[in-house]
């Protein structure tokens, strides 16, 4: 799967990006506009840019994030080499933004999800982020807007305009793969007084278990018990049609969440 995410990205940077003259932020974005102005190779700029990254990640993070990160790292350059001089897909600037964002992301959401990176910028995130008071996102947020100023200089505004753009789009279609589309989990909290029928029905009929919470409102002064559970975003609808089927009067409140683990929870649509 590294290996597939990466033949992703280097797809998405030799046929679509780098004709356009659009970049990428983080370490893909530096090795990109290193090579439009030095003409070293861009396989060769990722993985020396990366190196003091994965080195960090191997002593502060793990081997097997390591090892996998440099899978991905030297998977991409063997790919970019291979499609250096294949015609670009299309030369019109938005396609390419788009559909290059799209299957940059999707590439790099692959490898993140199979445990490895492509960017070292975010292994400097981590890292630093726990002796800064900043997030990793507000920090790789930070390095890019030095990063795509240097573009509006080197490649010209408008291509930093289109840069930005595919880096938005990229990092949603990270988000989307690394944590899965159809398996995002939602957290309902549901206030009713029918919360022993509503208890059994979700579990006999969504399958799914509940935890009640011990309750008392704030205006009529009068303990209940509040249900929590945890579905799967296509679930939502069903949980809300059972909820006001048995009572039409229940106060739901549904969050999202990142990842549901353990128990007996599974991501099976019902």
């Amino acid at each position: 799967m590294i290996v597939i995410g990466a033949a992703f990205a280097a797809i998405s940077i030799e046929l679509f990006l780098v004709p356009n003259k659009i970049i990428d932020g983080g370490v893909i974005g530096v090795s990109l506009l290193t090579n439009y102005l030095t003409g070293i190779n861009f396989g060769i700029l990722i993985l020396v840019i990366n190196l003091p990254f994965l080195y960090a990640g191997y002593k502060y993070i793990g081997k097997s994030f390591f090892i996998s990160s440099l899978v991905g790292i030297i998977s991409l350059s063997i790919f970019e080499q291979l499609l250096h001089h294949v015609e670009a897909f299309t030369t019109v600037p938005l396609l390419a933004t788009v559909f290059g964002g799209l299957l940059l992301g999707a590439g790099v959401g692959i490898v993140v999800r199979a445990g490895g990176a492509l960017d070292g910028t975010e292994i400097l995130g981590i890292l630093l982020t726990k002796k800064l008071p900043f997030s990793v996102g507000e920090f790789v947020m930070f390095v890019n807007v030095f990063i795509f100023g240097w573009a509006g200089f080197v490649l010209g505004w408008e291509q930093a305009m289109y840069s930005i753009l595919t880096y938005y789009i990229a990092s949603k279609a990270i988000d989307g793969v690394s944590q899965g589309i159809l398996n995002e989990t939602k957290a309902a909290i549901i206030v009713s007084d029918e919360y022993e029928e509503l208890s059994e029905t979700i579990g006999q009929r969504l399958g799914r278990g509940v935890t009640r919470l011990y309750g008392k409102g704030g205006y009529h002064d009068k303990e209940k018990e509040v249900i929590y559970v945890v579905v799967t975003r296509l679930e939502v609808a069903k949980l809300k049609s059972m909820i006001f089927e048995i009572d039409p009067n229940a106060f739901i409140t549904i969050m999202d969440t990142h990842e549901a683990h353990g128990g007996k929870f599974k991501s099976a649509i019902h």
